[in-house]
C-alpha cells in the first residue's frame, strides 16, 4: 500500500512539472510541499527504524551484548532527547562526538566488533537494504522528534568544535573555489528545484537541521547527516569528507548550534 502511494505521488509531481515548465519558483516549491504531504502518511523510514529497534536491543558481536547499554549523552541506554543534544562533549573519551561515532564507539566497547567492521561500508547505495549504523540511527533519532534542539556549548572543547566547523562552513576550495557558505549563506538562493537555506540565520537552519536525517525518496534510502555533508563535499568536487572525521563532527556543531530552539522532526522525508 505505501509503494502504491509512493508511485503516485511521484506521477503526481511529475505531471506537475510536466505540464508546468515555466512555472514561477513559488509555484514549484509549493508543488514540492504538496509532493511530500502526499506521502507524508507512509515514510518508509519508519520500517527502518523498527529494524533498528531490533539492532539496538539485539545481542551481537564478539562480546555477545545489546547496545542497550549504550550512553548516547543522556545516560546509559536513554534514546529519549539523545539526538537533540547532539554533538555534544563525552568525558569517557575526551572529546566530542556525533550519533554516528558515538554509536561507532558502543558497538566498538560494548558489542566488541572493530571500528574497521562498522565503518567499512556506512551507507547504503540507491535501492539498497540500510546498513545497520542507518538503522540505528534512525531509531535512535525518532526518540527525539518533537523535543527542542539543544546541541550544547557548556564544555570547552564544545565551543572549540563550534569554531572550527565556523571556519570550514566558510573556507573555499576545490576547483570552484566553493565552500558551504557559497550555497548556504544568503537568501533565496536554488539550484534547479531545490531551494537552498541560509545556514547562518536561526529559522532556516532550525527547518534544515530537524530534518535530518531523512529518507529520500529518489534513492530509496535513508540518508544520515554523516551522508548529507559527505554529498555536499562531493557537490563541491572538494576531498572526500572521511566518515567520522572531527571535520565532520564539528561542521555538525556548527550547523546544530545555529538550529537550536528547533523541535526536531526526523527521521523526515525528502524529494
Amino acid at each position: 500500500m505505501k509503494d502504491m502511494r509512493m508511485a503516485a505521488a511521484c506521477m503526481g509531481f511529475a505531471a506537475l512539472l510536466a505540464g508546468q515548465p515555466a512555472v514561477a519558483a513559488e509555484d514549484t516549491a509549493q508543488g514540492i510541499a504538496q509532493y511530500r504531504e502526499m506521502l507524508s502518511d507512509g515514510n518508509p523510514a519508519e520500517l527502518i527504524e523498527m529494524t533498528g529497534e531490533d539492532l539496538w536491543k539485539e545481542k551481537r558481536g564478539p562480546k555477545n551484548a545489546s547496545l542497550e547499554q549504550c550512553d548516547l549523552g543522556e545516560g546509559p541506554g536513554v534514546l529519549k532527547g539523545a539526538y537533540a543534544h547532539l554533538p555534544r562533549y563525552f568525558k569517557d573519551v575526551d572529546q566530542v562526538m556525533d550519533l554516528e561515532t558515538r554509536l561507532v564507539h558502543c558497538m566498538v566497547k560494548l558489542q566488541g566488533f572493530t571500528a574497521e567492521e562498522v565503518t567499512k561500508k556506512p551507507f547504503a547505495g540507491a535501492g539498497q537494504d540500510s546498513t545497520d549504523i542507518e538503522s540505528l540511527v534512525a531509531y535512535v533519532v525518532a526518540q527525539s522528534r518533537g523535543m527542542e534542539i539543544a546541541v550544547p556549548q557548556g564544555h570547552p572543547k564544545e565551543r572549540e568544535a563550534f569554531a572550527r566547523g565556523r571556519e570550514i562552513f566558510y573556507f573555499r576550495g576545490g576547483p570552484y573555489d566553493f565552500s558551504c557558505a557559497s550555497c548556504h549563506s544568503r537568501d533565496n538562493q536554488r539550484i534547479r528545484l531545490q531551494d537552498l537555506p541560509n545556514l547562518t540565520k536561526p529559522e532556516p537552519a532550525r527547518a534544515a537541521f530537524s530534518t535530518w536525517p531523512a529518507y529520500r525518496v529518489s534513492q530509496g534510502a535513508l540518508r544520515t547527516m554523516q551522508w548529507r555533508l559527505n554529498d555536499c563535499f562531493r557537490q563541491q568536487r572538494m576531498p572526500v569528507l572521511k566518515y567520522g572525521s572531527q571535520a565532520s563532527i564539528d561542521l555538525t556543531v556548527y550547523l546544530g548550534v545555529n538550529a537550536n530552539g528547533g523541535a526536531m522532526d526526523a527521521p523526515a522525508l525528502k524529494r
